[in-house]
């Protein structure tokens, strides 16, 4: 056995941080590698030591294998542990590692390359009568050839990155006409996520599920699985939300998936952390998918259920110890559940965002409510990386107490500076379809509509709530004592006066007159007042009794910016300044086409002069690993191209002149 005493994590943000945990509980010293863009980054502030690695780019930093490999010698560290993502997966990587005389925590290169590739791994799963979904996974990779390919499999199917994972590099095709379009997209996605671009072809399944086991193999020839994760919620390929235990499996389908997926460990002879990842059909046939062989980004959820702290047993592992439980001691207790929060806009079509981290309130954690991140106030969200922010896990008796509790945690995150996702978030997990535990795959894409709309009404509650926390931002607000001389009313000599406020909020900007007479609030919008009892103000907390109904708030405020909670409905306001003006980045129209986002221009589609209709491709963006078509929101001329492909814009960047089709 090999003692391991220093750990350098070939890694950035919530796994570092999740890695640093596990080896300040055992003792290990930690060295966090990091990017030009990190040098403040959370994981470097918790390590035991960090060492710099290169430019902001991940393909010349967290995924330079020279690089990383220099850093780790330099530390004095013995072992590497490679966390998700980056070179996780690579086995030179591992192999490397292993010929500079240090341990590697994680699957060997042998079995990682039998996986590494889906097509490869999808061959020898068939050989050891795991069962596969059909398609194309051969080696000519020629456009025309994997076309042809793709009428035998039958559409609809779906292109893979054959090196993939994370849901990058995947793309549905329903018709013929669309394929090749889509075949390019994919390839370049996956030339840049991954650095290969072969893919494979498969038969989409109609509104299957995906349900992945976690496995465990350690040197002694032991393998074993510690229960599933169903992952179905899912927005173009990637997790939003994953549980265990799945509320679609029975026991006797949970049993044959389980010996499935030791089936398909075996098969690569595994060893440490791995998951087997399949599609499940309507009717309960499953099919494999792929092993990742690193640990998953929603391994905090098996970890709730099982009470086990993996990354110990991935260290233990890579020490050469036997796994610490057989399979009949592992032990399943409750429902736990995660989802993923994230710098992006749903109201912007899920845009990533990145900047500062202006303000960060995250509720407390306890034994049934943990919080992974890799950040804090004051950082920065890169371009450069994935926009994920942080994790929350719950753990409950049951799924409807840990939905229940994942709902009142949702309810204390709030985050400024940036976009998230926590509406979206709280409004998919009161959703109909995930608690009665019927969402498949496809559902986020086929009808997102009905989940962003679920509160397109605001009660008007809100609005009162709002003008009141607005109110006692003034500083005109000191109390609310009965002395007319000390109201907040703007008493006058004859009579009451009021307070004018314009806000922007979620229907759109609105000017009110708002005035507080004792525990009276009053609210006048569009000539229409509105009244309620103010109750038990506090600093952040307060309650209105409206007709006789009593409703709590929360309250965080960071400038002008204000986020209320009423245990049912989150609202966002803005307190807009006299002789400001709201703007609508998405009405405006200046004569340009600008960049939605930070990223890389990928791809330039039309050429100067050319006419383009309503709905045209006109550029590709890439930012945090994912592509984003940019089109014609009208009929139009383009005028004179103004950035060059490759090239690195700022948001609202111009990328060509354009001026919409004479009528």
């Amino acid at each position: 056995m090999s003692r391991i005493e220093k750990i350098a994590i070939a890694n950035r943000g919530e796994i570092a941080c999740r890695v640093i945990r596990t080896c300040k509980a055992m003792g290990i010293a930690s060295v966090a590698l990091y990017s030009e863009a990190d040098r403040d980054a959370e994981h470097v502030r918790l390590a035991d030591e960090s060492v710099f690695i290169g430019p902001a780019e991940a393909a010349q930093s967290y995924l330079n294998i020279d690089a990383v490999l220099n850093a780790v010698l330099a530390s004095g560290a013995n072992a590497v542990h490679p966390g998700y993502g980056f070179l996780s997966e690579n086995a030179e990587f591992a192999e490397r590692v292993e010929a500079a005389g240090l341990i590697f925590i994680g699957p060997k290169a042998a079995s990682m390359r039998a996986m590494g590739s889906k097509a490869g791994a999808k061959a020898l799963m068939m050989e050891h009568g795991v069962p596969v979904v059909p398609g194309y996974n051969g080696d000519n990779q020629d456009a025309a050839h994997l076309k042809q390919q793709a009428e035998t499999v039958g559409y609809p199917l779906m292109i893979k990155a054959a090196h993939g994972g994370g849901g990058k590099g995947m793309r549905i095709v329903r018709e013929a006409a669309d394929f090749e379009a889509a075949l390019a997209s994919c390839q370049r996605e996956a030339r840049s996520a991954f650095g290969k671009d072969r893919v494979l072809l498969e038969r989409y399944i109609e509104k299957p599920r995906h349900i992945e086991f976690q496995i465990f193999a350690d040197s002694q020839g032991h393998t074993i699985h510690l229960g599933e994760r169903e992952c179905s919620a899912q927005r173009r390929f990637q997790k939003v939300m994953e549980e265990s235990p799945s509320p679609f499996l029975n026991e006797s389908l949970r049993a044959q998936m389980a010996d499935a997926a030791i089936r398909a460990a075996k098969a690569v002879h595994y060893l440490n952390a791995g998951t087997v990842e399949f599609i499940v059909a309507q009717n309960g046939e499953f099919f494999f998918m792929e092993i990742n062989s690193r640990l998953q980004v929603e391994h905090p959820v098996t970890e709730m259920v099982t009470g086990l702290d993996l990354v110990r047993w991935q260290i233990e592992i890579a020490e050469g110890k036997p796994l610490a439980l057989s399979q009949n001691a592992i032990r399943h207790h409750g429902h736990a559940i995660e989802v993923r929060l994230y710098a992006e806009d749903p109201e912007r079509q899920f845009m990533p965002g990145s900047g500062l981290i202006e303000h960060w309130a995250m509720p407390a954690e306890t034994p049934q409510l943990r919080i992974d991140t890799g950040f804090r106030a004051g950082n920065k969200i890169s371009v450069y990386y994935d926009p994920m922010l942080a994790k929350l896990i719950v753990h409950a008796d049951d799924r409807m107490q840990a939905l229940q509790a994942m709902q009142a945690a949702l309810a204390q995150c709030h985050i400024f500076g940036l976009p998230s996702n926590i509406g979206f978030l709280e409004r998919l997990i009161a959703h109909p379809v995930v608690r009665s535990g019927e969402i498949d795959t496809g559902y986020l894409d086929r009808e997102l509509q009905s989940v962003l709309s679920a509160t397109t009404v605001l009660p008007s509650r809100h609005l009162l709530a709002a003008a009141y926390c607005f109110l006692k931002q003034s500083s005109t607000l000191q109390n609310t004592s009965t002395d007319p001389w000390q109201c907040a009313d703007f008493w006058r000599g004859h009579g009451h006066g009021q307070y004018r406020l314009r806000l922007q909020g979620p229907q759109g900007e609105q000017t009110v007159h708002v005035h507080l007479r004792g525990d009276a609030l009053g609210v006048l919008v569009d000539k229409t007042p509105l009244q309620a009892r103010l109750l038990n103000p506090a600093a952040n907390t307060f309650s209105l009794q409206i007709d006789q109904q009593l409703w709590h708030f929360h309250s965080v405020a960071h400038g002008a910016q204000l986020v209320l909670h009423d245990g049912l409905h989150r609202s966002g306001w803005t307190s807009i300044r006299a002789g400001a003006g709201a703007t609508d980045r998405s009405a405006r129209s200046d004569g340009f086409v600008r960049a939605p986002m930070p990223g890389k221009l990928v791809l330039l589609k039309v050429q100067s002069g050319q006419s383009v209709a309503k709905g045209d491709e006109l550029a590709v963006m890439e930012a945090m690993k994912m592509e984003l078509s940019i089109k014609a929101l009208e009929d139009g001329h383009i005028g004179a191209l103004l950035a060059e492909t490759g090239g690195v814009l700022d948001a609202d960047a111009p990328i060509m002149e354009w001026s919409a089709r004479d009528v």
